[in-house]
């Protein structure tokens, strides 16, 4: 997961994994553009991976093909959602709300 991680051009804040008896990790890689965290079940030959990302730099793409490659997925399923704040125009909004000369009101 760090591994991708760095292919993704991510930059790592923290790094946390829990390994379960007898079979079994979850982990995160907590990174400044978000997370990527993975869940596994070996006794069904699966794990669910999350990469949770932002701004323009980091490609979840490339993590998600390392570890696709890195795990020898024979059935890889790939979901991309699209979440925050989404123009409804496909133009490009800024990354954060001040960027836009917005003010916050409280």
């Amino acid at each position: 997961m760090v591994a991708a991680a760095r292919q993704a051009r991510a930059t790592i804040v923290d790094v946390s994994f829990h390994e379960f008896n007898p079979f079994g990790i979850s982990g995160m890689v907590v990174i400044a553009e978000s997370h990527l965290s993975i869940h596994t079940w070996p006794e069904y030959g699966y794990a669910a991976v999350d990469i949770f990302t932002c701004g323009d730099v980091i490609k979840p793409e490339v993590a998600a093909q390392f570890l696709i490659e890195r795990f020898e997925s024979k059935n890889p399923s790939i979901v991309e959602m699209k979440r925050g704040i989404l123009s409804c125009r496909n133009e490009k909004l800024p990354h954060k709300v001040c960027d836009a000369g917005f003010q916050m009101v409280s």
